[in-house]
């Protein structure tokens, strides 16, 4: 059976709808620290003040700066006592508020004199100066990255609760470089990735690899075209998944979005252009749903030159920043260097003609 596209492409708003329905945050998970980075934080363990009591900072002399007062490498100060030796990282001894360096304390025999003042604080690393007592390692709905994992590393902490979706990908032969492109997208954005070849692309093969039991969201990346060797959308259909084949999405226009069963699937095209704008219009805002994830920032610039669109279908340009300015790279037709040279991507919703010249306009980052 030839797939076929609706008489009409579907709104982007109203394919976001359906994969949205019902969608929540997926419950937290505790994983250890290396599993974790890239996650979103849920709720996170308060740490205990770091360091938990004044520590050297430096390799020196550990003194008391109230007793320095005037010394100088013209006027040393003879002290009553030999001073303590501290590494950084040791416990500040008792009644010392400063290290000075080595240079600064002359030694002969069992007599030592100080050659420079001292200031309370120097070279001392303040208890709770890295991390105050009860702070968390991350904000819920961030990402953890490496400074949450080095807060919880230096508190002895070694698990985190994160959300982390669980996403299915069966590729169709013949769209491996996309496959994996996707992939590598969906690991950077914390997801637990399972995927699976199908057999063939005919439609029974590719029914055959899908399987919703152990995922939160499916995925199928190639086939979803009207070509005689198209049938990703009929396998879906199969396995009695209710779609909507065909976006107001340019590029992307023969995705396919719905259900099977109450997980949320899309059918990605194999080119790679259009499968990366689709995961950018739709399975983005859908996994940051499930990950429980706080808005991404957008960043704010003119356009360096108009951007022309078809009103009607939505359409997604990619922007290189030049000159503190967003260059248009490729709007609607997506070629592999402009997709290599773009460092945003600017949704275009159906009902605008396009921005003028030196228009600001909120662009999303490629890679955050």
């Amino acid at each position: 059976m030839t797939q076929r596209l609706l008489p009409s492409l579907t709104p982007l708003d109203t394919a976001l709808a359906v994969l949205l329905r019902g969608v929540g945050p997926v419950a937290p998970v505790e994983l250890p620290l290396a599993e974790a980075a890239r996650c979103i934080a849920a709720g996170m363990p308060l740490l205990s003040a770091y360091p938990p009591r004044n520590i050297a900072a430096v390799d020196g002399w550990a003194l008391r700066a109230n007793d320095l007062v005037g010394a100088s490498s013209y006027s040393p100060l003879p002290l009553t006592e030999l001073p303590a030796w501290v590494d950084a990282g040791d416990a500040m001894p008792a009644g010392c508020d400063c290290v000075l360096d080595a240079d600064a304390v002359e030694m002969s025999g069992p007599l030592a004199q100080v050659l420079a003042e001292g200031v309370p604080g120097q070279g001392v690393g303040r208890a709770g100066g890295d991390t105050a007592d009860r702070s968390p390692a991350a904000t819920a709905g961030h990402p953890i990255d490496a400074t949450a994992l080095l807060l919880a590393r230096v508190a002895d902490v070694e698990r985190l609760s994160v959300r982390r979706p669980r996403l299915h990908i069966v590729n169709v032969p013949g769209a491996t470089a996309t496959m994996q492109m996707i992939t590598d997208h969906a690991r950077a954005a914390g997801l637990d990735v399972i995927v699976h070849q199908a057999g063939t692309r005919d439609a029974a093969s590719i029914a055959e690899a899908l399987d919703v039991s152990v995922c939160d969201l499916l995925l199928t990346i190639g086939g979803s075209g009207v070509g005689r060797a198209d049938a990703a959308v009929t396998a879906l259909a199969q396995r009695g998944a209710e779609l909507t084949h065909g976006l107001a999405l340019q590029p992307g226009r023969t995705a396919a979005v719905g259900r099977l069963g109450k997980v949320p699937v899309l059918a990605l095209p194999g080119a790679p252009g259009p499968a990366l704008a689709v995961w950018f219009a739709l399975v983005l805002p859908l996994i940051d749903t499930m990950s429980g994830r706080q808005p991404r920032r957008a960043v704010t610039l003119p356009l360096a030159r108009k951007i022309a669109s078809n009103v009607g279908i939505a359409e997604i340009a990619l922007l290189a920043e030049e000159r503190k300015a967003w260059m248009p790279l490729a709007v609607g037709e997506w070629p592999l260097h402009a997709i290599a040279r773009a460092d945003a991507w600017l949704l275009i919703p159906a009902s605008h003609e396009g921005f003028a010249a030196g228009e600001p306009v909120d662009a999303y980052m490629m890679r955050e």
